[in-house]
């Protein structure tokens, strides 16, 4: 039976990709184990999937000071021990990594032990654990041209990110069936991330009477983020999560707003949804998300709205734009190569993995 390491946590984009490969692994013949810290997101996500799942221990790569900075190394090389120890007991033929502190000691023991690596960067600029990894993967797969450039020669590859075979799956008539919209006006679907976003909230509610006058509003709004004052309100749906239903809810989406982060974008690219972005501003992150959302401009996926930028007329006027051009941006994500990387991913992994 073939058999195969997958690795990464931290938050749910460092796990979402790794599950997308799944089904096409299954189909392989491929036995799979997931490693993971011992009580990340990564964890209760890949049980849920139905993985054989290892914990070790792992510590947070911080650029900043932190009193943890004196004690995370001992985690980190306990993850190392153990993870040595998982690798070489499984004896797997390939390890994927999507990146994530809990994937370094992975990868480094996966090297040592002359278990292959394949490795993805969500982002355009990698990430630290991905740049302390680097050295010991076979290949790094990203999202963006731009990323090529910046990283090893000979081991990059431009595959686009693996996007979870179910959110291409939606039903729009499901979808309004779920929202209680009668279908007739367009719709607007606003998206802000796991933790909702409070200024794209705010900027949105504050245009919402001119907004509905054109459009059918779905607001997944994040934790904690509902307006219980507009709960009742004809033609708005809100939420704060959405899982089961979030297929068929794009699939009712004719446009929608965003934040930058990398799978987020690449499920809109995979969807061919005319999007606008609102990435987190630099002071909020460490800039990823402006580079990310840059890079989709320039590739005409979409549109962009810095956040220093918004205000309630420059949000109506972007609407307004994005409405009118929808058209141009469906056709040039249609156009593009890389509408999902599962099927180049799983290339790799079957021609490195060994024999």
């Amino acid at each position: 039976m073939k058999k195969i390491v997958l690795t990464g946590g931290g938050t749910a984009g460092h796990v979402t990709p790794n599950l997308a490969l799944v089904p096409k692994l299954r189909e392989l013949g491929y036995d799979i184990l997931y490693i993971g810290s011992l009580n990340g997101i990564e964890k209760e996500l890949a049980q849920q999937a139905g993985l054989a799942y290892e914990g070790i221990a792992s510590g947070k790569l911080r650029r900043y000071f932190d009193l943890k900075n004196f004690t995370d190394p001992i985690r980190v090389n306990k993850g190392f021990l153990q993870a040595h120890r998982i690798i070489r007991l499984y004896k797997p033929d390939i390890v994927f990594s999507k990146g994530g502190f809990v994937a370094v000691p992975v990868t480094v023991a996966a090297r040592t032990l002359k278990v292959p690596v394949i490795s993805h960067e969500s982002d355009m600029t990698p990430g630290l654990a991905n740049r302390i990894a680097g050295p010991f993967a076979t290949k790094i797969c990203c999202n963006f041209p731009e990323t090529l450039r910046l990283l090893p020669k000979g081991k990059a590859v431009l595959s686009g990110s693996p996007i979870r075979e179910e959110i291409l799956t939606g039903d729009a008539a499901r979808g309004l069936e779920f929202l209680g919209f009668d279908g007739v006006k367009p719709r607007l679907m606003i998206i802000g991330g796991s933790l909702g976003s409070v200024h794209v909230n705010e900027a949105v509610r504050s245009i919402l009477p001119a907004l509905m006058e054109r459009f059918d509003v779905i607001h997944i709004c994040g934790k904690g983020n509902l307006d219980e004052s507009r709960k009742d309100l004809p033609g708005y749906r809100q939420f704060e999560y959405v899982s089961t239903e979030l297929k068929d809810l794009f699939a009712a989406a004719d446009i929608v707003i965003s934040r930058a982060g990398a799978n987020a974008i690449c499920e809109l690219l995979a969807l061919k949804k005319p999007n606008l972005l609102i990435p987190l501003s630099a002071n909020a992150s460490r800039g990823d998300q402006i580079l990310n959302a840059e890079s989709f401009k320039k590739q005409g996926f979409s549109m962009v709205l810095p956040e220093e930028s918004l205000s309630d007329e420059s949000l109506y006027n972007a609407v307004e734009e994005l409405w009118n051009s929808r058209q141009t941006f469906t056709e040039t994500m249609a156009a593009s190569p890389l509408h999902n990387g599962v099927d180049t991913i799983i290339e790799l992994i079957e021609k490195y993995r060994k024999q």
